[in-house]
């Protein structure tokens, strides 16, 4: 469920990480996308038709009490507060559909702890295909007055960011992890940990990537009014994995995980309408925006 300044959703939307992400991937020309999760019996079957329509391959685990799910509120400064509306169970690594694991690049995207270290070994054990996390729930708990609060057992989180090729936290969740503030800092903290390539992203600021563990990028955002911010990051994710999977070019990706994010936030719910040719238009304003802003340094 969703609010904001300008709109408001008409009670909960098809949202969530690995959601949203696969929705772009389809729609960006990726040809087979799966999902697995869990979800309750009180949105199964509406999820199951959602699939089906947007030819997405899903394996969810319809056992657990409830659907995961929280009620968005942005205010006028673009802040936001997290009111759980219900808490999904965790993904079982022994339940893990052996079918996925021949997937050539896996996103790992819980939204509220459904997955741990038990799940990220057997999929790297099993996989040589490259892993992206995106670990915001991993750092969050529920608090007493149902809001999510954010909270990193840094041990367990090194165990799994190791078994990654890329870790994409927003900066208020890479400050949690690492306990740094300025994201550059946090990226090199990120980096220090042993895991793959670390991004962050920084909402209307862009994104910074971490390149051979020494060489910083600065990924602009395009700029756009942004009518719904929720699910920029997980368009971010599924964008990336989508243009890395065809260049191999981190840089290249990330360019066009920012232009395709500046499309979303335009849009509300599941249906935004995107297409490979729009953010390719953006992805070059924003390479030409890097190239000006090398000439000028």
């Amino acid at each position: 469920m969703i609010v904001t300044p300008e709109t408001r959703t008409d009670g909960r939307v098809l949202s969530g990480c690995s959601t949203n992400a696969c929705l772009v991937a389809k729609r960006l020309g990726m040809s087979k996308v799966g999902l697995v999760g869990c979800i309750g019996l009180d949105f199964a079957d509406r999820f199951r038709v959602d699939m089906l329509n947007y030819e997405i391959t899903a394996e969810m685990d319809t056992a657990c009490r409830e659907t995961g799910g929280f009620r968005l509120v942005y205010d006028e400064s673009g802040n936001r507060t997290l009111n759980v509306i219900g808490v999904a169970g965790k993904i079982s690594a022994r339940d893990f559909p052996e079918s996925f694991l021949e997937s050539k690049f896996f996103l790992i995207g819980p939204i509220l702890g459904e997955v741990d270290l038990e799940l990220v070994e057997l999929i790297r054990s099993s996989t040589s295909a490259a892993i992206f996390l995106d670990p915001q729930g991993l750092v969050r708990i529920v608090g007493q007055d149902g809001r999510i609060a954010h909270r990193c057992d840094k041990g367990a989180f090194k165990k799994i960011v190791r078994l990654v090729d890329f870790v994409k936290p927003n900066e208020h969740e890479s400050a949690t992890i690492t306990g740094e503030r300025d994201p550059v800092r946090a990226l090199q903290e990120l980096g220090a940990l042993g895991g793959g390539t670390p991004i962050v992203t920084l909402a209307e600021r862009g994104s910074l990537l971490l390149l051979n563990d020494k060489e910083f990028e600065r990924i602009p955002a395009y700029r756009t009014h942004a009518i719904d911010p929720t699910g920029a990051g997980d368009v971010y994710a599924g964008s990336f994995i989508t243009e890395y999977g065809r260049t191999g070019n981190c840089v290249e990706a990330a360019l066009f995980a920012s232009a395709a994010a500046s499309i979303m936030v335009e849009q509300v719910g599941p249906d935004f309408e995107i297409s490979p040719e729009g953010v390719e238009e953006r992805k070059r304003a924003l390479r030409g925006q890097l190239a000006v802003e090398a000439l000028n340094q």
